[in-house]
């Protein structure tokens, strides 16, 4: 009897390795086979002096001063006219709101769907005190060691000029779109788009426009960041997670801190928040990241190509490994983060107000409601208030991977990035582009850049830069989409 039950476990495991092997060699790649893209015909020194001058200008956006910086943005677009004077004689200009731009580029079928391709004029500050640290002054729209260096040239200026380059060269070159291109340019991104994008996208919804391809700045392509890849992954964004901030406000009597209640605000406040941050939301590889993993299993090697590719076995582990990073758990499920706590003012006197802030980025599939009562759950004290930022918003809805506009954009990518792997992705920050849901099925989030993981950090933080060489693929790439939105693209 024990031979025969050894006998059985033994067969079982092998039929589950067999399994396993088979599923993994079985599984096939999904890139797309296509030709690398010829280089764009551009004086590459002159495009990245252009992008230069433009860091210069401080387009810092405010959501407390909308007026703070009008009069550098009035300089940007008055040195956006003289340096693209076939964009300006070509297609229509509007200045919605205080400062945003709508180009409109008329197709020659008034019966194609149009496209939209999105970027963003404004800033984020220089945090105070760390001027010092930057390589160069952030502001200076200075040129060293093959790079343009300053505030925005990750974000957003670069996605912006770009695609002006790209529509210059491709006037120049005699090329007229078959369907409308809009160019939307938020002048508020980093401040939530509510002042720009939007009334854009409203616009847009009044003269009944749908949009048939919506492309905002969004996920990069990853060098050497993602383990088991010896490729580059360049991630479309298909959806991005909704952004929820609630205000938390607790008050109880004040009073001397040499007779202590058994209770006070700060120590329940903390335990609520304690309580919060030990029960996260529910996640798993699914939606979204079970879409991306399944895009790249089948070009990793080694143990991770296994491990993703029989995901109906090794989820639990795979999962319990992505939890431990901060960016990967983003993927998997709505986070909370504890961004304001404040309570008290002198060291001898118990508060009789303790306040926080929480901000969830919620997962596709949550809800600001769900969320809210996650919260109120977790935080178990009926005594503590919950107010909702009125800038919340639901996660974006999915885009489809089946569209035209995904396959148009991936045959970029490989055009232009001929080493990476394509893939869709979630975008856990929020971006303009969640406002176009009001316009299109089709949204995405994509920005060209190659970076590797020390770059990531640049992004809103010190010593921005941008490599010429990678805006030179930027460059091509939005080029090769235009050129691609005419005709089918590539299965």
């Amino acid at each position: 009897m024990l031979k025969r039950i050894s006998l059985g476990l033994l067969l079982a495991i092998v039929l589950l390795l067999a399994a396993v092997v088979l599923r993994t060699l079985a599984t096939p790649s999904q890139q797309l086979a296509v030709a690398p893209a010829p280089r764009p015909d551009i004086d590459l020194q002159a495009a990245a002096r252009r992008l230069s001058t433009a860091i210069t200008f401080r387009t810092v956006s405010s959501l407390e001063d909308p007026a703070a910086s009008l009069a550098e943005f009035d300089k940007l677009h008055v040195y956006l006219e003289r340096q693209f004077p076939k964009v300006h004689a070509t297609l229509k200009k509007e200045v919605v709101g205080q400062k945003a731009l709508l180009y409109t580029w008329p197709g020659t079928d008034p019966n194609a769907p149009p496209i939209a391709l999105m970027a963003h004029q404004d800033v984020v500050p220089i945090a105070p005190g760390t001027e010092a640290v930057w390589t160069v002054d952030p502001f200076a729209g200075e040129i060293r060691d093959g790079f343009v260096w300053g505030r925005g040239t990750l974000d957003n200026k670069s996605n912006l000029f770009a695609q002006m380059e790209s529509v210059e060269l491709l006037i120049g070159s005699g090329f007229k779109p078959k369907q409308t291109v809009y160019l939307v340019m938020g002048d508020d991104e980093e401040v939530s788009g509510l002042r720009g994008a939007r009334p854009i996208a409203e616009l847009l919804k009044s003269r009944n426009v749908r949009l048939d391809l919506v492309l905002d700045e969004g996920l990069l392509v990853l060098d050497g960041v993602l383990p088991g890849l010896s490729r580059p992954a360049a991630l479309i964004g298909v959806a991005e997670k909704g952004y929820g901030t609630f205000f938390l406000s607790l008050d109880t009597a004040p009073g001397d801190s040499s007779m202590p209640p058994q209770h006070s605000a700060i120590g329940s406040m903390s335990a609520a928040l304690a309580r919060l941050e030990a029960h996260p939301m529910p996640g798993g590889i699914q939606g979204v990241a079970g879409q991306m993993f399944g895009a790249l299993a089948p070009e990793m090697s080694g143990i991770n190509r296994v491990m993703l590719s029989n995901l109906w076995l090794t989820e639990p582990l795979v999962r319990g490994q992505l939890e431990k990073s901060p960016s990967s758990n983003a993927m998997l499920r709505t986070t909370a983060a504890l961004t304001i706590v404040r309570a008290g003012n002198k060291d001898n006197v118990l508060p009789g107000r303790a306040e926080a802030a929480v901000n969830f980025r919620i997962l596709p599939g949550d809800t600001l409601a769900s969320v809210e009562a996650h919260l109120r759950r977790q935080l178990a004290n009926d005594d503590i208030k919950i107010k909702q930022y009125p800038g919340n918003s639901e996660p974006s809805p999915v885009s489809p991977t089946d569209s035209a506009g995904y396959r148009a954009i991936r045959q970029a990518v490989r055009q232009s990035f001929p080493d990476a792997v394509v893939a869709p992705g979630l975008m856990t920050a929020a971006t303009d582009s969640r406002h176009f849901a009001l316009v299109s099925d089709a949204v995405f989030r994509f920005s060209p850049f190659r970076v590797k993981g020390e770059d990531l950090a640049r992004f809103h933080g010190t010593s921005e830069r941008l490599a010429i060489a990678n805006y030179g693929e930027m460059i091509g790439f939005y080029r090769q989409l235009l050129s691609n939105a005419n005709a089918a693209p590539a299965q």
